[in-house]
């Protein structure tokens, strides 16, 4: 992971750290779920920014769904 896609993961964590404090479970667990699948499809295409797209759409909605 190079150090953009690095300082990029830390601000997005910063983000949804600072902003979950009066979010509901569903919306706490989309973010989440973003955040883990963005990182995963960055990972799992090599770097690639759709990969990481990709992976932010799909983990956001699995997050969202869990506990329906």
């Amino acid at each position: 992971m190079d150090a953009w896609s690095r300082t990029g993961a830390a601000l997005v964590a910063l983000m949804l750290a600072a902003g979950c404090g009066n979010m509901s479970t569903r919306d706490r667990n989309t973010a989440i779920g973003a955040a883990v699948g963005g990182v995963a499809g960055s990972a799992l295409s090599g770097g690639s920014t759709g990969g990481a797209v990709g992976g932010a759409v799909v983990g956001g909605v699995i997050g969202n769904q869990i506990k329906k």
